[in-house]
């Protein structure tokens, strides 16, 4: 269940429908906030009744300074979600018109290049000691190696268990990712040897299930955080970034690992009809569709070889290049 507490006269709704989230398998781990915050508005609102007014959502949708459309968006629909759930326990909410926002500009991801790649992780092998954050230097190198050498996303990597590495085999367990999928990622030899020396470091003396890239408080070290220091490893690797939702963003990292991966088995002669549900798997992606839209950015990135990809999977192209959909 949640760990908000709700005051509002929505409180039965708003915790019978993470209930029923949960229930079904969702995750549901990021709604429970806006749930909070919507709840706390409709306080500060006044609202006395267990309804949803057209003038609160109204209100509610209006975009707060310097709050992307994104993030406007996303708070819209978790409500609309709320409404829903409402009107068919048969009470009375305003549910938003679909389509009622700005369409969100697509985001086109950044893919680095290998010599950018290299400068981060110059960077982030000279991250230093910091007495407040004690394990940085060692968490950071590890951090986004990983991320870039297994494609991790970068909730996989923080909710990492001492448990999850595998030194013996040099594989990594991601639990429940997303959707609610378990995989098996290789590491690699490097990563293998670098995990075994960070381990000896950090974790001699740890519980199996400690978080690998701890906090000092013992939890995992938050996404905040680790955005932070991107950031200033980007500056330090004199990587230009286009400010707070225009990128380059973490998760670029990943959409990096797996254009590099395609146009290095195109470059190789690797069959892509082999490969590319090997990367599917190894992305632990839920359809074939998330993962081909990699082929488009792989060209677009490197058009030396769109021959090559347009002539393996020519056939997908134009439902991939009209696509507005973002592989995760």
């Amino acid at each position: 269940m949640s760990e908000f507490i709700y005051n509002s006269p929505l409180q039965s709704f708003i915790e019978g429908m993470i209930r029923e989230k949960q229930s079904l398998g969702y995750k549901y781990d990021s709604s429970p906030r806006i749930l909070y915050k919507f709840d706390q508005f409709c306080i500060e609102q006044g609202c006395i009744d267990a309804v949803i007014t057209k003038e609160v959502v109204q209100a509610w949708i209006q975009p707060g300074s310097n709050e992307s459309p994104a993030t406007v968006k996303n708070r819209a629909c978790v409500v609309r979600q709320l409404a829903l759930y409402m009107t068919r326990l048969g009470t009375r909410a305003y549910v938003l018109p679909k389509n009622s926002l700005p369409k969100v500009p697509k985001y086109t991801p950044y893919i680095f290049s290998n010599h950018e790649m290299a400068a981060l992780f110059t960077q982030t092998d000279a991250c230093h000691y910091c007495s407040e954050v004690p394990l940085r230097h060692h968490i950071m190198p590890l951090l986004f190696r990983l991320l870039y050498g297994c494609g991790l996303r970068i909730s996989e990597a923080l909710n990492l268990r001492f448990e999850d590495i595998d030194l013996h085999d040099g594989v990594l367990t991601v639990i429940d990712g997303k959707f609610n999928k378990d995989r098996l990622v290789p590491l690699g030899v490097e990563n293998t040897h670098r995990c075994s020396d960070f381990i000896t470091a950090v974790h001699l003396h740890s519980d199996k299930n400690a978080y690998l890239f701890p906090a000092p408080n013992g939890q995992a070290i938050t996404q905040g955080n680790a955005y932070k220091n991107f950031r200033r490893f980007l500056w330090q690797a004199r990587i230009s970034h286009g400010g707070w939702g225009k990128g380059p963003r973490l998760h670029d990292i990943r959409h990096t690992f797996a254009v590099h991966c395609l146009r290095q088995w195109v470059m190789q002669g690797k069959d892509l009809a082999v490969y590319l549900p090997i990367l599917k798997i190894y992305l632990g992606h839920d359809s074939f569709r998330d993962t081909s839209h990699y082929l488009r950015l792989t060209a677009e990135v490197y058009p030396d070889i769109t021959a090559k990809v347009e002539q393996a999977f020519g056939y997908i192209s134009p439902v991939i290049g009209d696509d507005a959909h973002e592989a995760d």
